[in-house]
């Protein structure tokens, strides 16, 4: 089996779901974490597991190994209720430290943290996802998942598993931004920091990524962002109340949305930042109960490779030559699925698949 542990302490490794499988990158993560005798500890968050799930196996394993283990389960997952609680109560049972959140707050965020002893000190691996850790909906959603062994990010990780765990209340993140105190202030800081950069003539630009996009504050920093001259991309798949190409309000603002094979569920927020790319993926969409009420965390990608790719996959679902769903200034929405001469626009899915394949013929050959 592929050693996991020695990949992600090379660099960070970003994979992309469904194109690249969840059995052998996350699953395999947590079950080697479960098997390995340097781990002491396995901290991660449940919001959907699938009903024979590998994942809570894997922590119910490494519990019985004698590992430290903490599940933080959301009894309150739309349609899963009854579900996670049968899960939680076999992780009791194993020995696996059960916590249910903070009260008021639906636990939203997609975390998991390994901590593991190696010459004589301990190191973090920690994945931030944007989806769910359910190996059946990972075959049809698409979303995408960060491995890192940065200090920053396992203390940041630390610090929000014992807030969530009730040991303290934290304010400082470094790599990630959190909801419900930070998120909405650190976009709309980023959003800002693009319309100050338009103004004083230096690059902008602003790409948001999400499967909603209803929230005021955000669409009104994007408004602003706009006028003053800020290219902004909106990949929405669901709701979207933003009325782009508006003269006077919004006409720097280009909406598009992408159905295909499969669900597109990953969220991506990059800002131009003067020619220094900020680049984050989280689990946070742009509507009130993600911002306020639930515990979502989104991290930045550093790796000018990474930051490459998820920029390319960006400018390829806004290109014209992409088939997609335009909305309107007036809010309708064209199906925008074949050129001037007929012929089919560029299928994103498809495209990103043979993409994957590709690589991985690359690399079997080295």
């Amino acid at each position: 089996r592929a050693d996991l542990f020695g990949a992600i302490r090379k660099n960070d490794v970003l994979v992309h779901h469904p194109y690249e499988s969840f059995a052998t990158s996350v699953q395999a993560f947590l079950e080697q974490a479960a098997r390995d005798p340097h781990v002491l500890a396995i901290k991660q968050t449940l919001y959907r597991t699938s009903g024979d799930s590998p994942i809570v196996q894997a922590l119910i394993d490494a519990a019985e190994a004698g590992k430290q283990v903490l599940a933080l389960v959301e009894v309150k997952a739309r349609f899963d209720e009854a579900n996670n609680i049968v899960w939680a109560r076999k992780l009791e049972k194993a020995g696996v430290h059960v916590v249910y959140g903070l009260v008021g707050l639906k636990t939203h965020c997609k975390l998991a943290l390994v901590i593991r002893e190696e010459e004589g000190r301990l190191r973090h691996y920690s994945h931030v996802g944007t989806g769910n850790y359910n190996p059946k909906t990972s075959r049809i959603y698409e979303d995408f998942g960060l491995f890192t062994v940065d200090d920053q990010v396992g203390r940041d990780l630390t610090r929000l598993f014992n807030e969530l765990s009730g040991y303290a209340i934290e304010k400082k993140f470094k790599r990630l931004l959190v909801a419900p105190l930070h998120l909405r202030k650190g976009l709309l800081r980023h959003i800002d920091k693009e319309r100050r950069n338009a103004l004083e003539g230096k690059p902008s630009g602003v790409r948001i990524k999400v499967n909603s996009m209803v929230d005021e504050q955000i669409i009104d920093a994007l408004y602003r962002a706009s006028q003053a001259g800020v290219p902004v991309e909106v990949w929405v798949r669901g709701i979207c109340s933003i009325k782009p190409g508006v003269p006077g309000m919004s006409e720097n603002i280009t909406v598009r949305s992408i159905l295909g094979r499969y669900l597109e569920h990953s969220r991506i927020f990059s800002f131009a930042n003067d020619g220094d790319p900020q680049v984050f993926i989280g689990s946070a969409d742009m509507m009130h109960r993600n911002l306020d009420r639930r515990v979502e965390a989104l991290v930045r990608v550093v790796d000018p490779g990474q930051v490459n790719e998820l920029t390319a996959l960006f400018d390829l679902a806004m290109d014209d030559g992409t088939s997609s769903w335009h909305l309107g200034s007036d809010g309708e929405w064209t199906r925008h699925s074949v050129d001037a001469a007929g012929a089919p626009l560029i299928d994103l899915q498809e495209h990103t698949m043979a993409l994957v394949q590709r690589k991985r013929r690359a690399r079997a050959a080295r």
